[in-house]
Parts: C-alpha cells; sequence; structure tokens
C-alpha cells in the first residue's frame, strides 16, 4: 500500500512542479541587480524537483518495497520540517547566521550527530554560507540579531 501512495505522490509532485516552473519560466523582475535576473535559481530547483519526481514515479516496484519507513524516522524527518519551517519563519528575525546556525545544529542533532560536534559545524555553516553569499556573491542577507 505505501508504494501506491508514494507513486501517488510523486505524480502530483511532478504535476505540481512542473506547473511552477511553467510560472517561473516567465518571471521578470522590476529591478534586476544580475544579467541573468532572478529566474534560473527557482527553474533550476523546479527542474531537479520534476526530476526527482519523475524517478519516483517510474523506478522499479523493487525499490519501494524496502524503504524501511520506521516510527523513528518518520518523527525525525517530522521533527526536521519544523525545524525548516521555524528557520523559514525565524530568518528575518534571528538573521541569516543565527537562523542557520540553529537549524544546522538541530538537524545534526535529528540524525545522529554529537551535540558539540553539530553546534561547531553549525555555526561554521552560518558564517561561511553568509560570507559566501555576502562577500563573493554581493547577494545580501540579514543579520538580524548581530547586525
Amino acid at each position: 500500500m505505501n508504494a501506491k501512495f508514494e507513486r501517488y505522490f510523486a505524480g502530483l509532485l511532478l504535476i505540481v512542479s512542473l506547473f511552477l516552473l511553467y510560472l517561473a519560466s516567465g518571471y521578470v523582475a522590476p529591478i534586476a541587480y544580475d544579467p541573468l535576473g532572478p529566474r534560473p535559481y527557482p527553474m533550476l530547483l523546479l527542474a531537479l524537483l520534476a526530476a526527482c519526481s519523475l524517478f519516483l514515479l517510474v523506478r522499479p516496484k523493487a525499490e519501494i518495497d524496502q524503504l524501511g519507513y520506521t516510527p523513528s524516522l518518520l518523527k525525525k524527518l517530522a521533527l526536521c520540517l519544523v525545524t525548516l519551517l521555524g528557520y523559514a519563519v525565524l530568518f528575518e528575525l534571528l538573521g541569516f547566521i543565527i537562523a542557520t546556525a540553529i537549524m544546522a545544529t538541530i538537524v545534526g542533532k535529528l540524525f545522529g550527530g554529537k551535540l558539540l560536534h553539530c553546534l561547531i559545524s553549525g555555526v561554521a555553516m552560518g558564517v561561511l554560507l553568509y560570507l559566501l553569499f555576502d562577500q563573493a556573491l554581493d547577494v545580501p542577507l540579514p543579520l538580524g540579531l548581530i547586525g
């Protein structure tokens, strides 16, 4: 029964991603600071989502039967989803560095990392990604509480 629902979900996700890809192809920003504009990033992500959905839709049934969804894994995935939603909500308030550090630490801990290692890698990820986007790519990100 799980394989049937997974294929339905993959088909629905494929349709939604193709529709959003169609919408994104016509997007034009009123102010573009980049020669390509903001269109390529969502189009790339949506094309990747469509390709992965198509793979899930047509893969052999033998692969689907061995997914191994356990209650523990489903709980971790649900907590990961809540963490990512919290990241999106608190991104502006806390700022990129702090929000990313917290999110990366929690996700790392959810999937078995040691607390100290997760904290160090979360803070490093927040700082290094901020420097990459802000300095190298010239993409302004919110500093939030530290700004």
